[in-house]
């Protein structure tokens, strides 16, 4: 696990190098060329540290001890809370795995295309959701599909 987070910082620090501090990916260019695939994949990485880091906050606050609040009401208050915490980390434990599925793509060279349609997913909707996998149109055909699937 050391190997792959050293690994992905020495990733993370090449693609800084590369990209310059204030590089933002534009219609201009070519759509994924080499440096564009280096933006998304520095900001999958630092979404995914900052998931990590604000994970094993959490542990951290979860290891200081159990809840000693002497008022039922202000100790359930506490529980809610810590429910709410750790089911926020488990989406986010979720959202990982989206994030390591988008750098797979990124090193496959099939990053930033829809995964139904095959058409460009678009740089506006790839720097509001990095981990996008379809077009907007092709997302919103399914889930009109998954709507009147539920409703069956």
């Amino acid at each position: 696990m050391a190997t792959a987070a050293s690994e992905e910082i020495d990733i993370l620090e090449k693609a800084k190098r590369v990209l310059g501090p204030d590089y933002t990916p534009s219609e201009d260019e070519p759509y994924m060329n080499e440096k564009q695939q280096n933006y998304f994949r520095m900001l999958l990485l630092e979404w995914k540290r900052s998931i990590h880091h604000a994970a094993d906050q959490t542990l951290h606050a979860l290891q200081d001890g159990p809840i000693r609040e002497p008022d039922l009401n202000d100790r359930a208050s506490s529980e809610t809370d810590w429910g709410i915490e750790l089911r926020t980390r488990d989406r986010q434990r979720k959202l990982i795995a989206k994030i390591d599925s988008a750098l797979r793509r990124i090193d496959a060279g099939e990053y930033g295309y829809c995964e139904v349609t095959g058409d460009p997913i678009g740089l506006r909707r790839l720097i509001a959701r990095p981990v996008a996998t379809m077009t907007v149109e092709a997302q919103e055909a399914h889930e009109r599909r998954e709507k009147i699937s539920r409703d069956d």
